[in-house]
């Protein structure tokens, strides 16, 4: 359409130079891409080259953004120059779950209910009733990185639990399971198909990965009537699997995702091999059908020099 203040009369041509200024019909914008010059009513503004471009145009790759990534590159620098959530503010671990450290207070703190309050005295972390130094006994607790002063007596005491565990644990075991008599093997046969019979465990488990246990745990770490259980396993799962679903079945509280302290987490002790096991040892090459293992509390990580 030619503009009405142009006059025919002058034109030489069959078109004419369209005046946008003047011409309130002519609306949108031209396609910059050199061939297309397509005119779009809804154009695109190129944030990177700083051009007009069509529908078809539009993205970077297809018009060959002489300036590709500029825009994404000011983006990124401005989020990097805002100022992060915690910037000026002390980050702990408030946001992970753990019991609070007073010795007689199971609350769970860390939650969006019970925040943790951090003592810095001590270095524990409390809950609202055990935040003053005075509930929880303060000056008495040796802060969190200081070598307490008895820890050759308290090494001693947790290698005395762990050999009574042990001798008492092996009588048993050589009671259920002969060693001296000719007949052990046939018996240790015996003992193996009776506890298959009376074992519990993932009925979908394949009979050739099954180790079959016996599982006890400290009497007084259960809330369970019966601390005792027979149970079945998959050879291929690493003891820290077997300690969670044995202390769900015998009802142990386990804790050892959420409290760093040794002596609130569980650790399992073979009776047999007179050890402590390691988390991550496989259950196939640790342990054998017929076995005993007991969850213990607080005995620490498995030590070295532990004769038995």
């Amino acid at each position: 359409m030619a503009s009405s203040s142009i006059s025919t009369d002058t034109l030489d041509t069959s078109y004419v130079k369209m005046d946008k200024d003047s011409d309130a019909t002519l609306i949108g914008k031209h396609c910059q891409l050199d061939y297309c010059n397509q005119l779009d009513f809804l154009p695109f503004f190129c944030q990177s080259c700083k051009k007009t471009f069509c529908l078809d145009h539009r993205t970077e790759d297809s018009h060959k953004c002489e300036n590709k990534g500029a825009w994404a590159e000011r983006r990124r620098l401005a989020q990097l120059a805002r100022p992060a959530a915690g910037e000026g503010k002390r980050m702990r671990d408030y946001v992970s779950q753990k019991p609070c450290a007073a010795a007689d207070c199971k609350t769970t703190i860390g939650t969006s209910l019970v925040p943790g309050v951090h003592c810095a005295s001590c270095n524990y972390d409390y809950c609202l009733k055990h935040r003053l130094r005075e509930e929880h006994d303060c000056k008495n607790k040796a802060p969190i990185g200081a070598r307490p002063r008895d820890v050759g007596e308290q090494t001693r005491s947790a290698f005395a639990k762990l050999r009574a565990w042990g001798s008492a644990k092996k009588e048993q075991a050589s009671r259920a399971l002969p060693k001296a008599k000719p007949t052990s093997a046939s018996a240790r046969l015996i003992a193996v198909n009776n506890l298959k019979k009376t074992a519990k465990g993932d009925a979908k488990l394949p009979p050739e990965k099954r180790v079959y246990l016996y599982v006890e745990a400290e009497a007084e770490t259960t809330t369970a009537k019966n601390y005792k259980g027979e149970f079945f396993y998959s050879k291929d799962w690493v003891i820290g699997r077997l300690l969670d679903a044995a202390a769900k079945s015998l009802q142990v509280e386990n804790v050892n995702n959420q409290s760093s302290e040794e002596r609130d987490k569980l650790r399992v002790f073979h009776v047999e091999g007179g050890r402590v096991l390691e988390f991550n040892e496989k259950i196939g090459a640790a342990l054998a059908s017929g076995n005993t293992i007991v969850l213990l509390r607080g005995i620490g990580p498995p030590p070295d020099l532990i004769e038995l």
